[in-house]
């Protein structure tokens, strides 16, 4: 469950804020997940509950925003949204595709005290 690890990156982020930052508690954590990011948004929750115990970001709620994928096929330069990592230009039926948007994680926000 690569979930895990990615919760504990963000943990350290919040962490390396709060020492930059100055604050001592965490309320909310809005992550900006991708739709090709292949992150379950339940298995986060649960990871981000596990490492956050006894830390600053202990019973922070924990917001996710999925933001769609997007692709340009290789072979015709079409520009589509996309659903999964893999498939067919809906234009030209190539596999050559290049993900442009959706293949992302990132903390957009914290709520703090």
């Amino acid at each position: 469950m690569h979930e895990m690890s990615l919760a504990e990156s963000v943990l350290q982020i919040i962490e390396e804020s709060a020492r930059v930052q100055n604050f001592k508690h965490v309320r909310l954590v809005v992550l900006e997940i991708g739709k090709l990011a292949a992150i379950e948004p339940d298995a986060m929750r649960f990871c981000f509950d596990a490492v956050s115990r006894g830390t600053l970001a202990e019973d922070a709620q924990l917001q996710i925003i999925e933001t769609p994928g997007a692709g340009i096929c290789l072979a015709c330069s079409a520009e589509f949204e996309m659903q999964e990592q893999y498939g067919l230009c809906a234009v030209c039926g190539s596999p050559r595709l290049k993900i442009t948007a959706g293949n992302h994680m990132r903390v957009k926000d914290l709520a703090v005290e």
